[in-house]
């Protein structure tokens, strides 16, 4: 297993704000010392039937525009807006990707040549979006298996297996649910994943929309190499994902915890470690040797 990478989603919790998407990749890199930070772009008319694109918003209070298509543009960053947040990565020294929603967006971000491009959910049967990142993106394709069932999932892994791209596959265990309570987290997930797709994909992954962070350093000692979170600065702003994001502190002792249960997932190399031999010595020197 390798030490696991923490994902900081800033999805749309910039509230379409380039300068606040600025501060949240500088705060995840330096003060969350998070891995990676991950937006998402979507082409909403592409996504949208027009109906749907001239509805309200179902929350009003949550909606940056008068209608639920003018919500979404508010909060969608052009291509020139995503070079700047790539290029602010590089310059914190923190991994720059992105979740693609369609074709469209996947043509655009695929032209960035990012080491990672997220498949979300809501997405994962789109076969055109599957097929044109498996013929046009190099790198890593990472995609989540919330509301997908055993069979889709077996279908997924097989596509990405015909297209010889399924060693580039990550995919991870997922609950779509804002927030997700416990009981429905669903853990053993991963160990199921594992059991079933291990050697037939890159690796596994967990992406948690639940409250808190204990679950997370579980998810590590399962397996899971990548855990994804979403990422606020502050959980009372406007908008649908802020109320199941970490804030600023909360990632930051998500990663600490993390990478720690990851330094103590081993065996003992030998009987009596470095560490132990004084105590050894001390507590047990007048013992009789069995």
């Amino acid at each position: 297993m390798k030490e696991p990478k923490i994902i900081a989603e800033i999805g749309c919790n910039h509230k379409g704000d380039i300068d606040i998407a600025k501060e949240m990749i500088l705060t995840a890199a330096k003060y969350c010392k998070a891995d990676i930070v991950k937006f998402q772009k979507r082409c909403n008319k592409e996504l949208l039937t027009p109906e749907e694109y001239n509805a309200p918003h179902p929350n009003p209070h949550n909606s940056y525009g008068n209608t639920y298509g003018e919500h979404r543009e508010f909060l969608e960053f052009t291509l020139e807006q995503h070079k700047q947040l790539q290029k602010w990565c590089e310059e914190y020294g923190i991994e720059y990707s992105t979740s693609v929603w369609d074709v469209t967006s996947a043509k655009e971000i695929t032209s960035l040549k990012p080491s990672l491009i997220k498949v979300p959910s809501a997405c994962n049967l789109n076969k055109n979006l599957l097929q044109y990142l498996c013929d046009n993106f190099e790198g890593e394709i990472h995609l989540s298996f919330g509301m997908t069932t055993k069979e889709e999932e077996e279908s997924i892994v097989e596509f990405f297996e015909k297209n010889k791209r399924n060693m580039d596959l990550v995919i991870y265990s997922c609950t779509s649910g804002y927030p997700v309570p416990f009981e429905d987290i669903c853990l053993l997930e991963i160990t199921r994943l594992r059991e079933r797709y291990s050697n037939r994909v890159k690796a596994i992954g967990f992406s948690g929309h639940h409250l808190g962070i204990a679950v997370d350093s579980a998810a590590v000692a399962l397996g899971a190499e990548f855990i994804e979170r979403h990422f606020t600065l502050d959980r009372t702003w406007k908008g649908t994902d802020h109320a199941a994001s970490l804030e600023p502190d909360g990632v930051r002792k998500l990663v600490r915890d993390c990478k720690a249960v990851y330094k103590a997932l081993s065996y003992k190399q030998i009987d009596i470690l470095n560490i132990e031999s004084v105590q050894r010595n001390k507590l047990k020197k007048n013992q009789i040797k069995w």
